[in-house]
This record gives C-alpha cells, sequence and structure tokens, in this order.
C-alpha cells in the first residue's frame, strides 16, 4: 500500500487554508504557547509548507489578532490579553443571551435530550481531566443553547468561543476540582431551559460565563480592574451583579 501523500500533494492549491487552520487550532489549544516567538522558517518546517503559504496564513492570524509578525521574520505568538479577554466574553455575552431567548420558544424535546447528553459527556470527561475530549460536547452544550436563533448569532458565537479557547482552557484545567464549577453552572442552564425560562436561561448563561472572566484575571492579574466587562455585566444583570 502506498504511503500517504506530504501534507503539500494533499493540499496542492489549498495550502493557505490549511496552515491557517493548523495553526490556529495549535494557538488555541496551546500548543503554540502564548508569548513563545517562532521563526517563519520553524514554522514552515514544523507545517511541511513553503514559506509564501505561510505568509499568507500568518497574516490572517495576524487579522484575527492571534499572533503579532515582526519585520525580522520572526512571528510571536499574541500574549494572553486581559483586555482581549474582556471585550471577547463582553461580546460573547450580550449576543449568547440574546441567542439562547430566542432559542428557547423553538427548542424540540429531542434538543432537550440533545443538550442532557451533552452535559452527561462532559462530566465524564471531566471526571478523567480529559479536557481535549471534555471541550467538544462542551462546545455541542453551547451552540445548541443557540441552535434555533440562527445562523449568524451560531457562526459569531463560534468564533467567539474559539477566540476565547485559550483563557477558557487556562481557567478549566487550574481549576482545583477540573470543571466542577462549571459543571454545577452548565446544569442551572440546562434547568431553566428545560422548564422554558428564557430569563432564567439567560441570567444563568451569563453569570456562568462572567465566571470564567473573573477567574482568569484573578489567575493573570488580580489587580487588573475589568470596567468594560463590568459595565457590560451590569447593563445585563444590575449594578449588584458585579463584583466589588
Amino acid at each position: 500500500m502506498a504511503g500517504s501523500p506530504s501534507v503539500t500533494e494533499r493540499r496542492d492549491g489549498d495550502n493557505v487554508e490549511f496552515v491557517h487552520q493548523h495553526l490556529r487550532r495549535m494557538i488555541l489549544v496551546g500548543d503554540l504557547r502564548a508569548g513563545e516567538t517562532l521563526s517563519q522558517v520553524q514554522l514552515a518546517a514544523r507545517c511541511g509548507v513553503s514559506r509564501t503559504p505561510l505568509r499568507e496564513a500568518v497574516r490572517m492570524l495576524q487579522r484575527e489578532g492571534l499572533v503579532n509578525s515582526q519585520p525580522n521574520r520572526q512571528v510571536v505568538v499574541a500574549p494572553f490579553s486581559l483586555p482581549d479577554l474582556e471585550q471577547i466574553y463582553g461580546m460573547r455575552i450580550v449576543l449568547e443571551a440574546s441567542a439562547i431567548r430566542a432559542s428557547i420558544p423553538h427548542m424540540t424535546p429531542e434538543d432537550i435530550a440533545d443538550l442532557q447528553g451533552h452535559l452527561a459527556r462532559m462530566d465524564h470527561f471531566a471526571a478523567e481531566a480529559d479536557y481535549a475530549r471534555w471541550e467538544v460536547p462542551h462546545r455541542a452544550f453551547h451552540l445548541g443553547l443557540v441552535e434555533h436563533a440562527g445562523a449568524r448569532f451560531a457562526a459569531t458565537l463560534s468564533e467567539l468561543s474559539d477566540h476565547g479557547e485559550r483563557y477558557r482552557r487556562y481557567y478549566t484545567v487550574n481549576e482545583a476540582r477540573f470543571g466542577a464549577r462549571g459543571a454545577t453552572e452548565h446544569k442551572a442552564i440546562f434547568d431553566a431551559v428545560k422548564m422554558r425560562d428564557a430569563d432564567a436561561s439567560a441570567r444563568s448563561l451569563v453569570i456562568h460565563l462572567s465566571h470564567t472572566v473573573y477567574s482568569v484575571i484573578d489567575m493573570v492579574d488580580s489587580s487588573y480592574q475589568p470596567m468594560l466587562f463590568n459595565g457590560i455585566l451590569a447593563d445585563l444583570l444590575g449594578a449588584d451583579a458585579v463584583p466589588v
């Protein structure tokens, strides 16, 4: 049986998109660490492609805010940025809270059963402390909450979830008990959705996402004041909901 084709052969004419997605995933899952510096030569060799598609892929990643390209042809993985965290989650909680409200009236019993199944799988992989497998039903759960809000909501929220993954992973795997707090919060969201309570569903969702923001801030720089995020949270939940 013939050997597998090389990356270049297999992706002929599509190398830019391949390299973009490959590097993007490596950044989001932490295989390329925040703040890490690599040369374009190293990255091209790592991906098995020439530097021509690599340069375009790097430009795409730079537009997404995931890398900084240096004049000396070095590429720096964007470091953790608490202002970036605020913006990602600030946009996400506004959109996702609106989307869950729009989606709930259209959910079927099968949709509810699917959400419950995602929770069960999350619990299973959390018990194994297997983040990579846990993240699959976790993403499916959040996308299932907004499935009936429309394709634009789903696409935008999926992208925001991607950009928040580095922060989410950092928070989740550093919990004293893997995913324990999140499991309780996901269950609260599910219970409200099952009861078709749009207000309680949106509120539980916002509280859940905000805990990720404040926990990451405590881990990275507890003196940081997230004024932007605090303001968005106050608009959604009231001033009393904002930590002091």
